[in-house]
């Protein structure tokens, strides 16, 4: 067990006691020495942990500690990078940099001993330009992203699995990200119902200063609900697949 894994185990211990704990206690729950286990205290005291000694009663950790970047496992490190590497090529430049970026200041903070780790992983994600959005589909994103999170309207010229365009004015709701392709949820103003737009298939976008008359929370509450029943309808004819991702799907084949 490295270090770092001790020392978050001795903090979630010490979590769950909302009493003093006596050191010969902690130091076997951890398989380490008396010796060890006041180094380790003294480590997490330098990092703000508020934690109270008593001479013949224990340790305790006073509320208000906050677990930092740091203390996460080198298992938890590979799971974001790995994240992070997906994300960086399948979405737009803007949200990949931000990941590439998040990763580098989790890395910057990290002990040695973990960061080490991190750099020398052998987890890798497949990032072939071919999955990666096009220029167009790029700046699209980037505008359906600001849209959503300020519940704007947007108009669009969209060329559907046929190549017949239409203008459509939508309220998005939320933006998938799949293997091949991005698909846009969203109430569709000319159709009164909830529609997938593949943001490949977005010939023109404009962000419209006319809100939406709804939270997006709610509208994505609703097409949840609905996806669940599409879900079950499709699991009864023996379909297994999500509705959303045959929307994404469909036109590649």
């Amino acid at each position: 067990m490295s270090r770092t894994q001790r020392l978050f185990d001795l903090l979630q211990i010490l979590r769950r006691h909302r009493y003093p704990v006596s050191g010969e206690f902690l130091a076997q729950e951890l398989g380490i020495s008396l010796r060890t286990l006041y180094r380790d205290m003294g480590e997490l005291r330098a990092q703000g942990a508020d934690i109270e000694a008593e001479a013949g009663v224990g340790f305790v950790l006073r509320p208000g500690f906050m677990l930092p970047p740091l203390m996460l496992s080198l298992e938890e490190i590979e799971a974001l990078a790995l994240g992070a590497q997906w994300v960086a090529g399948r979405v737009d430049k803007s949200l990949s940099a931000a990941a590439t970026n998040a990763l580098a200041k989790i890395s910057a903070v990290l002990p040695e001993d973990v960061r080490d780790g991190l750099q020398t992983s052998g987890l890798m994600v497949s990032n072939w330009k071919e999955l990666a959005p096009t220029e167009q589909e790029d700046k699209h994103l980037a505008m359906i992203r600001q849209a959503m999170r300020h519940e704007r309207k947007l108009d669009i010229l969209y060329s559907d699995v046929n190549e017949v365009v239409t203008n459509r004015v939508i309220w998005p709701v939320a933006l998938g990200f799949w293997e091949r392709a991005r698909v846009l949820v969203a109430w569709c103003e000319t159709r009164s119902n909830f529609r997938h737009f593949r943001s490949d298939r977005i010939q023109s976008l404009t962000v419209a200063t006319e809100r939406y008359p709804r939270r997006r929370l709610s509208l994505l509450k609703d097409w949840r609900d609905e996806e669940a029943c599409a879900q079950a309808k499709w699991d009864s004819r023996g379909g297994g697949r999500e509705p959303m991702r045959d929307a994404a799907d469909k036109s590649w084949h």
